[in-house]
């Protein structure tokens, strides 16, 4: 291929919050079951992707790029050097990752950069790897990047990598209150075992209330249902996240639950007004300084651009 312009993909990948995140005992391997509900939000990562003669070039703009690695390890880079290796691609290519989705934030962006690499890559330089294959080579990268392949709603199970689209109705509307100081996962984790530490933990299962109020449509009880267990260990860490999910239910949120392993907090609100209400009273108030607005559920990683909500 001739690397020109015309042979560029850009691909679109969403973040995701978790509606529901029921966490088991660290297992023999080293890791945590998990089960959860994810949910992708109009929060982006954009990759695109231009065919070279050789070798992997990659840069990173946009307004979340501290942190982000230029190094070999960089998710992008690998989630390129799978699909080269599946489908036997000798050619190289310029990335250029544009950051829209905060860098340790609970919030996947990591995973969604490797979703849209790997069907970036596989488009633009016309492997053929079918969904399943793409799948595959995800689990691979991470737990979280199956889900942002796949977008939507869905449930997600074993360490997060195994997909289940769930029944859900209707659209969701967000106010994520951003930290400039993110949270290592690994931080998070370890102080989930010593908060948990001599307790039996039950087999993880997502929470009924969770499914019942997405299959209805109603948001009023979707609030009233999100759940995190690695939210008392996030909120051990960073107290003041705490006082931040206080201040917006008092202003008003549906409900509000950490992201993840944080230190996002998303806030369900009714509609587009009452999030520019909740936005201005947690800026105005002091107690966040960055807000995004944001709505769900949006398609997984795919080829094309989406209007962007911010």
């Amino acid at each position: 291929m001739s690397g020109d312009r015309t042979d560029s993909v850009s691909v679109r990948a969403p973040a995701k919050i978790n509606l529901d995140l029921s966490v088991g005992a660290l297992g023999d391997d080293g890791f945590h079951p998990v089960s959860t509900v994810y949910h992708a939000v109009s929060v982006f990562d954009d990759v695109t992707v231009t065919p070279t003669g050789g070798g992997l070039e990659l840069e990173v703009t946009g307004e979340h790029t501290d942190g982000v690695p230029l190094t070999p390890d960089n998710l992008v880079l690998r989630a390129a050097q799978l699909v080269a290796r599946r489908g036997g691609v000798q050619a190289g290519a310029r990335i250029l990752l544009h950051k829209g989705i905060p860098v340790a934030a609970g919030m996947a962006g990591g995973s969604a950069d490797a979703a849209a690499a790997l069907v970036a890559c596989d488009a633009a330089w016309r492997t053929g790897l079918d969904r399943a294959e793409l799948l595959e080579l995800a689990a691979q990268l991470g737990a979280d990047v199956a889900f942002a392949l796949v977008g939507g709603t869905a449930i997600g199970a074993g360490r997060g990598e195994q997909i289940t689209p769930a029944l859900a109705r209707g659209q969701y509307h967000w106010v994520l209150a951003l930290s400039e100081d993110g949270l290592s996962t690994p931080a998070v984790y370890a102080e989930f075992d010593r908060l948990t530490a001599g307790r039996a933990l039950a087999e993880p299962r997502v929470g009924d209330e969770v499914m019942q109020a997405l299959r209805s449509g109603d948001c009023v009880a979707l609030g009233k249902a999100l759940r995190n267990d690695l939210q008392p260990a996030a909120f051990s860490l960073r107290p003041d996240l705490s006082d931040l999910l206080e201040v917006g239910l008092e202003y008003g949120a549906l409900g509000g639950v950490v992201s993840g392993s944080g230190p996002t907090l998303a806030f369900l609100v009714r509609d587009h007004e009452h999030a520019l209400d909740l936005s201005v009273a947690l800026t105005a108030s002091g107690a966040c300084e960055v807000v995004k607005r944001a709505h769900g559920p949006v398609h997984g990683a795919r080829v094309g651009d989406l209007p962007r909500l911010t």
